[in-house]
């Protein structure tokens, strides 16, 4: 139990995916993975959303506590303007701070939150960059440098495409050449990040080293009838046949690279693999702003009036130009963004203002949600099954922050923020969309072998990194060490040890990032560049 800790995390990945592929012997090595060691399902926050929820990972918290609840961010609660969320967002110490405030060297590679990047020991380079921007990202500086004696070092391939992330979650023309060089990509992609971890583990082995893997996410959702055919209809046509073939063969190429993974951990290493979310079919599309228009609660502004209808399903190219599409004199709920499933009620504070009176917020939010209750989707039955308050799934400090409903949707989708004829729309064809339930993974010394640990949440990850590691865990964290899955001996010789305060490598509990410098800021605009928001 006292060597490194290797976390592998798999976007989006689960069972219900991996069990079938693991039986047909794309996934052996996979498969023999979860019979040595630790198999559960991993429970996790709400809303089930890539950044949330890989920050709960990372930290052990839930987003009113962490502070981010998606991709983007209101600039204060009492603003409509939105910016993309950055690493400054995170309110509390992560595993990367905590474990550098001990000493410990830390690899973090392809993480979201994680730009601008933390000056820890150790080497950083964030997920979600557009590949221009990645210099500046990495840490230490001249990282990147270093990085382009790789050979095959691309980093074009490897940074975010927004486009190619619009195209996952809208869909894509129904034909191989659409679907096959989008796949290759991200095996391509794959192995860039598994030649990155190479490289810097040869140099400079560090204690906690982890690699997020997220085109399991990105195949999901774009090729869910590929992957899942018996959620569709039939696959007939060659071309669709080619393409399944093709997934598999990703998922074939992601087998491999978690053996080598493995590998280079060695056997004294503690071995986490985890995803941040689950996935399964979605079929519907609620169109929130339509239905909130429809119910006199939202006014769309001439341009919204006039918006293209026949453009993209969701909208997810559009977030920030919601501020243009309504009419806030006479808007009181929108949703600004298709990825957290939230609507924010517009309140009038000074009594003057436009907007929800305070004294009516109350009734106003629960007719609300029982409107969105009756609605129902192409099948008849209720769109929506749950409706989380504000309070009742954010409470911490930073909830202000956040919508003051959050939706769940019967299929998992998610809403569309576009004008539309009509409130709730069928999808061209089976897509993926996320779910509450990921998977977990351990094997290494000290883990029971061959174990079935039923469920655990997403934020027991964060004090098992530590406890792995030999260091105590904050009591602050909101999650435990999943004492189960440990051997009673190796229980017994280093037992769970709890702290009221751990050092940290971040100021004052803060998270160790540091200010947006002016080449931070134009990177951050770069970014709202590429996703249109700004010309």
């Amino acid at each position: 139990m006292n060597g490194r800790t290797f976390l592998i995390g798999l976007d989006g990945a689960t069972f219900s995916v991996l069990d079938p592929l693991m039986e047909q012997g794309v996934m052996p090595f996979l498969k023999q993975f979860f019979a040595e060691g630790v198999r559960a399902d991993l429970r996790t926050i709400v809303p089930p959303l890539t950044p949330p929820a890989w920050t709960s990972l990372m930290t052990g918290r839930t987003p009113g506590n962490h502070g981010v609840f998606d991709f983007f961010r209101m600039e204060s609660p009492e603003t409509r303007h939105i910016r993309f969320f950055n690493s400054n967002d995170v309110q509390c110490d992560t595993i990367w701070s905590l474990a550098a405030g001990q000493g410990m060297r830390v690899t973090s590679l392809n993480y979201p939150s994680m730009f601008p990047a933390p000056r820890i020991p150790g080497f950083i380079v964030p997920g979600w960059m557009p590949w221009r921007q990645l210099r500046l990202a990495c840490w230490p500086e001249g990282l990147f440098d270093r990085l382009k004696n790789i050979s095959g070092f691309n980093p074009r391939e490897l940074a975010m495409d927004f486009k190619l992330e619009e195209r996952a979650t809208e869909g894509c023309e129904s034909n191989y050449e659409e679907y096959g060089p989008w796949i290759e990509l991200h095996i391509r992609r794959e192995q860039n990040w598994f030649e990155i971890l190479r490289f810097l583990h040869g140099d400079s082995p560090s204690e906690l080293t982890s690699l997020l893997l997220d085109g399991v996410d990105k195949l999901q959702h774009l090729c869910w009838r590929f992957l899942r055919p018996e959620d569709g209809p039939p696959l007939e046509a060659p071309w669709e046949l080619r393409v399944r073939d093709l997934c598999l063969e990703y998922f074939r190429r992601l087998d491999t690279l978690l053996e080598q993974m493995c590998a280079l951990a060695g056997p004294d290493a503690t071995v986490l693999l985890a995803s941040d979310h689950g996935f399964g079919p979605t079929y519907d599309v609620l169109h929130v702003n339509a239905w909130l228009a429809a119910n006199g609660m939202l006014a769309w502004s001439e341009a919204g009036a006039s918006h293209d209808k026949q453009g993209a399903l969701l909208g997810v190219g559009q977030v920030a130009r919601h501020t243009f599409l309504l009419d806030w004199s006479r808007t009181m709920a929108f949703a600004a963004t298709p990825t957290s499933n939230g609507i924010y009620i517009v309140v009038n504070k000074d009594g003057q203002s436009p907007g929800v009176p305070v004294a009516e917020y109350e009734s106003f939010r629960q007719r609300l949600m029982d409107g969105l209750r009756a609605v129902r989707n192409t099948d008849g039955e209720p769109m929506v099954t749950e409706i989380w308050t504000r309070e009742q799934a954010f409470q911490g400090p930073h909830a202000g922050f956040a919508p003051d409903l959050t939706l769940i949707l019967r299929d998992g989708g998610l809403v569309s923020i576009l004008p539309s004829e009509t409130v709730v729309s069928r999808r061209p064809a089976v897509a993926g969309a996320h779910r509450p339930v990921g998977v977990f993974g351990a094997r290494g010394p000290g883990i029971r072998r061959h174990l079935r640990a039923g469920e655990l949440s997403i934020l027991d990850v964060a004090p098992l990194v530590l406890h792995s590691l030999g260091l105590e865990v904050p009591e602050q964290m909101q999650g435990r060490v999943p004492e189960e899955i440990y051997e009673t001996a190796a229980l017994a010789a280093r037992p769970v040890r709890k702290t009221a305060v751990l050092a940290s490598a971040g100021v004052d509990g803060a998270a160790a990032a540091p200010e947006t410098t002016a080449e931070d800021e134009q990177v951050i605009l770069e970014r709202l560049r590429e996703l249109g928001y700004i010309e």
